[in-house]
């Protein structure tokens, strides 16, 4: 079995290459490819890597590479991990809309408008060139936006699912206040990629107990620590929310906040050059602790069981992932793309059966919707106009002076990525 993973030189790959080197029986894999143009940091990823595999008897070959078409040939399965624009660009992302008063975030409002607009071409471009070189292979996304970009690869006809480690993060979490094995932690998860609730915690399967009060009513303290939410909330709710929701619940304080310290992409930027310095000592043959702090957490144990069921192996029967929503949502169209627990096999993704959605959760599921469309034509067609309705249209934003000082500062940073400018 071959795997190539684009943006193989990330930092986040030697918690990749953990995951394959632990779980090559349920993902056995025989030759995986790291491709990406940053020569010098792949060279430390891929020598890390491969002092990995050996360290656990992992026989399988890693190759590096910075020629995509080469290291996809052949591929069973490639996964997506890049970075358009790098750390200074999500740097940019992160503070130039607190000028105009809204959240600065790499993934949601205006700063993940920006990515969008920068990494969707150069997903679709990376996709074609995987189709022309495999059409049978299967297109992991874990690129955020990771539900705006699944979209665009399923609207072209790619074999695609999108991937994000919210989920088995808050499984690994109520697993271990419950004291039961993760896998026994089935979720009712339900919403877009950093738009989700989980409104039911069930032992044993979709149909299991749900534990959800209990848990709340004996860790309702460290669930809401956790999400950086008041107890007072979840309590109310009943439900626990991605903390991505907080950029939602609490837009104001956040703003107040990122504006009396350094953005978290500067936290980062430091974090890869101590990793990288980490990565190139010879003697180093496992994931340093400081990786956890970087983030990604559990993204291998959740990529390798995706990868393992759409080619036919032994992953999980149930995953959290991103795919159509093909009625699963009613309220949205059909070609949405939603993140919900699903059947996984070879055949692609297949949402569970949801129950109805409280409108307290399915009017910004909407609205985020909405949102995502135009989103989604403004990296496809390019176009001042189209930005601004994509940032008009933002829960965040929806304000016309806003949007209109936001659409001037996203096109002046990101000239250089836009073709269309």
């Amino acid at each position: 079995m071959k795997l190539a993973v684009v943006g193989g030189g990330s930092t986040y790959t030697p918690e990749l290459i953990d995951g394959f080197a632990r779980l090559r029986d349920t993902l056995p894999i025989t030759e995986l490819v790291l491709v990406d143009p940053a020569a010098e940091r792949l060279e430390l990823v891929g020598g890390l890597a491969r002092r990995i595999f050996a360290r656990q008897d992992h026989d399988g070959k890693i190759v590096t590479t910075g020629d995509l078409d080469a290291g996809v040939e052949g591929a069973d399965a490639v996964l997506l991990q890049l970075r358009v624009g790098g750390q200074a660009a999500r740097e940019q992302d992160e503070t130039w809309p607190l000028e105009c008063g809204c959240v600065g975030q790499e993934t949601t409002g205006a700063g993940g408008l920006a990515k969008a607009l920068r990494t969707v071409p150069v997903v679709l471009d990376i996709a074609e060139r995987v189709r022309r070189a495999n059409p049978d292979a299967w297109i992991i996304d874990f690129t955020n936006p990771v539900g705006i970009v699944t979209r665009a690869l399923l609207q072209a006809g790619h074999k695609a699912v999108g991937l994000c480690n919210v989920a088995i993060g808050l499984q690994r979490k109520f697993a271990g206040l419950l004291g039961v094995a993760p896998s026994e932690v089935h979720l009712d998860h339900v919403g877009l990629n950093h738009l989700t609730w989980e409104r039911a915690v069930r032992l044993g399967g979709p149909e299991g107990e749900n534990v959800l009060p209990r848990l709340l009513a004996e860790h309702g303290d460290a669930v809401a620590d956790d999400l950086r939410l008041p107890r007072p909330v979840l309590d109310r709710l009943g439900v626990v929310p991605s903390y991505y929701l907080r950029y939602f619940y609490a837009h104001d304080e956040v703003v107040r906040e990122l504006g009396t310290k350094p953005s978290r992409a500067a936290e980062v930027a430091a974090m890869e050059r101590e990793l990288l310095e980490m990565y190139g000592d010879p003697a180093l043959d496992e994931k340093p602790a400081l990786l956890a702090k970087r983030g990604g957490a559990f993204y291998s144990e959740a990529a390798v069981d995706l990868a393992a069921s759409l080619l036919g192996g032994g992953g999980s029967p149930y995953q959290v992932v991103n795919t159509y929503n093909n009625g699963t949502l009613p309220f949205l169209p059909d070609d949405a793309v939603v993140e919900t627990q699903a059947s996984v096999g070879s055949g692609g993704a297949v949402p569970l059966p949801v129950a109805p959605v409280d409108p307290l959760y399915a009017g910004l599921i909407a609205h985020v919707t909405a949102y995502e469309d135009l989103a989604l034509e403004a990296a496809l067609h390019g176009g001042r106009d189209r930005v601004f309705k994509a940032l008009l249209a933002h829960p965040l934003v929806g304000q016309y002076d806003r949007a209109d000082g936001l659409t001037d500062r996203l096109i002046a940073h990101n000239r250089e990525h836009l073709a269309w400018v």
